[in-house]
């Protein structure tokens, strides 16, 4: 009988199906079934779905909806070389929209005047602010609402709501408890205190209400959303790295195309130096002895992939590359779970989704998959297009979706703007630019792949994402079908 490996050596998605078991699931609800895995060795996810770190694909809009929809999204790198505050701007627009508790709330001096905390309150883009005396002592609290209409020169301790008039706790406070309180004395906002009367944190109805309303959210021990950012393994990725730490990231991504590398061991000895324990993912890889290469240097999460992603041309530009359900095979039988794997690329349905998890990721990394909805960022271009039917040409939005070793993405990031042909022949590029329908909301994405993928769960007889894969690898012989090319159109060809 063939192992496992040899069975999957040189296939990938569209090779296989699973053979259906008896269903025991009484509902496929995603708020019921558990999907839960892990991202890094310390960090969990209640949904396997973790965003690329692409140019076109994330930033703090789209992290915000994936860590809200129960995954995790990477800030991508894709800003000019030496300018890493566009990206430490995301990650902290993302660890700033929504808290449990706003352990830093943005304070202002109560002697200071109206325009100074308008300036304050747009360059933060909040719309309360912390009163203080002494630089720490609670004086009151400043909103929008407060400061309408009101010349520039009036003076915050004139506007402001003060101490006296709040409901202000001391010590920390549960969120239960928060609720209650709100509910009983009718306010939207309660600033805690130190015995001393020196402000640590403010709690606002409206984050509650956010933990409510998506209750399986990732998020932090201080209620805030997590959040991963990418660096590269040369030129400013420690500089790039340690503000990103600071910025509140909770997970370094090291981002290179090979990652099976002595540019990646340097990398990852140097990032450890400088950051400590951080929780740090390393790839890409597509071997057992690439895997193992990064485990053995520590790192709390592998990026498995050399090649597959739709915006991807590696495999065209150099041959090198293993299909991807090989790859995460192999990886999987190298590191077993002592390290979690993240799927990265291959994924262009939801069924494929499913595979990825199967065959061995923890989670899967999407780009193409999200390429065009409202959170990726770039300006939404309308394009002709010939519609056959009717012979007529209609405007039709786009948006642009490419490969971070394009052309395009290297010469950007690089400060290339004004480089001639020779220099961006030199790019060596492996990578495509192109551009995609623009559509609407990703959340609508998610939730489709999330009901399919439940629906994947009740056909493979059991209760839990977790007791899929267990089962899978304890007989994948009972699952896999490998297809025969009458039978790969007959299943995925409509």
């Amino acid at each position: 009988m063939l192992t496992l490996l040899e069975f999957v050596r040189g296939r990938t998605f569209d090779d296989f199906l699973f053979t259906p078991q008896l269903g025991i699931v009484p509902s496929r609800d995603p708020a019921v079934i558990d999907l839960s895995t892990r991202f890094t060795t310390q960090i969990a996810l209640k949904r396997p779905i973790v965003s690329a770190n692409m140019d076109t694909i994330t930033r703090a809009a789209m992290a915000i909806a994936l860590a809200e929809e129960g995954g995790i999204g990477v800030i991508d790198r894709g800003f000019r070389a030496g300018d890493i505050a566009p990206q430490i701007g995301e990650v902290t627009a993302v660890k700033r929209t929504q808290h449990g508790i706003i352990a830093d709330p943005h304070t202002i001096d109560a002697g200071l005047r109206v325009a100074d905390a308008v300036r304050l309150m747009e360059r933060t883009r909040v719309g309360t602010l912390v009163v203080t005396t002494d630089g720490t002592r609670l004086a009151g609290l400043l909103t929008r609402r407060d400061i309408r209409f009101v010349s520039g020169d009036a003076l915050v301790a004139e506007r402001m709501t003060p101490r006296d008039r709040l409901v202000v706790h001391t010590g920390p406070m549960a969120f239960a408890d928060a609720e209650r309180v709100m509910a009983e004395r009718k306010v939207k906002k309660i600033p805690l205190v130190n015995a001393d009367e020196t402000v640590f944190g403010l709690i606002t109805a409206k984050d509650l209400i956010k933990h409510r309303t998506h209750p399986f959210a990732t998020r932090d021990d201080q209620g805030r959303l997590r959040v991963a950012a990418a660096v590269g393994a040369t030129g400013d990725y420690l500089e790039r790295a340690v503000e990103s730490q600071q910025a509140g990231a909770d997970v370094i991504v090291i981002d290179i195309a090979h990652g099976h590398s002595l540019v990646m061991d340097r990398a990852i000895e140097q990032l450890r130096k400088r950051l400590g324990a951080v929780s740090l993912v390393a790839g890409n890889v597509a071997t057992a002895e690439g895997a193992m290469f990064l485990l053995e240097r520590g790192v709390d999460g592998i990026k498995v992939g050399i090649g597959p992603g739709g915006g991807c041309t590696t495999r065209l530009t150099t041959n090198f590359g293993v299909p991807q359900v090989e790859a995460l095979v192999r990886c999987r039988r190298a590191v077993g779970d002592r390290v979690p794997l993240i799927a990265d690329g291959g994924v262009k349905r939801d069924g494929a989704f499913a595979q990825a998890l199967l065959f061995g990721g923890d989670s899967v990394m999407l780009g193409s998959a999200f390429a065009g909805t409202e959170e990726t960022p770039g300006e939404i271009v309308l394009k002709p297009v010939l519609i056959p039917e009717s012979q007529k040409v209609a405007r039709v939005p786009f948006k642009v979706f490419r490969g971070m070793a394009s052309v395009g993405a290297v010469r950007d990031r690089l400060d290339l703007e004004d480089a001639g042909p020779r220099e961006v022949e030199a790019l060596g590029a492996e990578g495509l630019e192109v551009s995609v329908p623009a559509r609407g909301s990703v959340r609508a994405i998610i939730h489709d792949m999330l009901k399919h993928l439940c629906s994947a769960i009740s056909y493979g007889g059991v209760k839990t994402l977790q007791e899929l894969r267990e089962k899978f690898w304890s007989e994948p012989e009972r699952y896999l079908i490998r297809l025969s090319d009458a039978s790969r159109h007959e299943s995925f060809e409509r």
